[in-house]
């Protein structure tokens, strides 16, 4: 069978575990040349070498995906290294379970500064260069949370809901460009982004489910590989889509 993205270079930021990693080794498997970004430098080279594994090209770069220079700096590497980008995966995250009324200042930034601003600086500084590419695709992992809500979450949910937002909004300013960009909003997945939450928070959660489990990083990946992929993500753009184990029914 034909791979999908056979010629195609990608950017994952966050690729060096959980969801991010598993979209990265399945691109790979698919015949593109990936970046691996990560601000965990073992993690992130682990993940390079088992994408090399597949025989294309793997870089590994670690980058604090909350630092604007830092980001630029990577995505000019990338294509220095690989000869271009034509699709960014968006995975970089931080989850803890905190109540409004014990939430600090300190605490909510930085979840807003990894999960919201840091897919902004992943976009604005990889767009440029899908411009001069002629087209690409994005791809931001938001989360079921940020459609529904959730307790002790606020933090979180209000992050992963401007992901959905920015989403759309970027859809409509980078079509004209052949750029489109689409949301995939996971329900609960066994990654160690959950580690943060109470045994007492994961059981609820499990229960309300109708699938009546968490899902695994790599029954996500095919949903990224949908969208990066040609024709199968060639009609998406500014959506959302749900691998969420029936979590929630738009």
């Amino acid at each position: 069978m034909e791979k999908q993205l056979t010629g195609r270079v990608a950017v994952v930021i966050g690729g060096g575990s959980g969801i991010g990693a598993a979209i990265a080794v399945l691109y790979a498997r698919e015949g593109a040349d990936v970046a691996v970004l990560d601000r965990n430098e073992e993690n992130a080279r682990a993940v390079a070498e088992e994408c090399r594994s597949s025989g294309g090209r793997a870089t590994a770069l670690t980058v604090d995906a909350t630092d604007g220079e830092a980001v630029r700096a990577a995505m000019d590497r990338v294509v220095a290294e690989l000869d271009g980008i034509d699709v960014l995966v968006n995975s970089a995250g931080v989850l803890d379970e905190t109540p409004l009324l014990e939430m600090t200042e300190a605490t909510f930034d930085r979840v807003l500064a990894v999960d919201l601003k840091a897919v902004f600086l992943g976009i604005r500084w990889a767009a440029p260069h899908m411009v001069e590419r002629g087209g690409g695709r994005i791809i931001n992992i938001a989360s079921q949370l940020g459609i529904k809500g959730g307790t002790g979450l606020t933090h979180y949910v209000a992050a992963k809901a401007g992901v959905i937002g920015m989403t759309k909004a970027m859809a409509l300013e980078l079509a004209q460009y052949k750029i489109l960009v689409n949301a995939i909003a996971p329900g609960p997945i066994v990654t160690p982004l959950i580690e943060g939450l109470s045994a007492e928070w994961k059981a609820a959660k499990q229960a309300e489910l109708p699938i009546g489990r968490f899902g695994q990083a790599h029954e996500v990946a095919p949903t990224a590989l949908l969208l990066a992929s040609s024709p199968g993500g060639d009609l998406y753009t500014g959506q959302t889509l749900g691998p969420n184990s029936g979590d929630v029914m738009p």
